[in-house]
């Protein structure tokens, strides 16, 4: 390489290098600005079918289908405490919560809900 070359090359990595960083901070910039996002776990939406299957049960309880019957009891305890009669809750979600319960416990074999 010829000593005129040198500060040519120099030169365009010093150009990239500043790109590069200008590109970097309007990156980080627009990440910043975005709006904050719910890290919140997504609720079933949606109305209750007529009778109640095994996915839909494990949906309101917020568990899988395939979990054990000491979680579901856990699972049924939790929801029904924040959706309680007696807590302000409605009578309707909370006989469907106790549904979804006997459905994951294989009590029932329709709905056995009063509403």
């Amino acid at each position: 390489m010829s000593n005129q070359a040198t500060p040519l090359i120099a030169g365009l990595a010093v150009a990239a290098a500043a790109y590069a960083g200008r590109y970097g901070i309007q990156v980080w910039q627009a990440f910043k600005a975005r709006p904050p996002t719910a890290r919140m776990r997504k609720f079933y939406e949606g109305g209750f079918q007529s009778v109640m299957t095994r996915r839909e049960a494990a949906l309101i309880l917020g568990v899988r289908e395939s979990t054990p019957t000491d979680k579901v009891k856990e699972a049924h305890r939790r929801v029904m405490v924040a959706n309680h009669p007696d807590a302000g809750g409605s009578h309707y979600l909370a006989s469907k919560i106790n549904e979804a319960k006997e459905v994951m416990l294989r009590r029932t074999k329709g709905s056995s809900s009063a509403f």
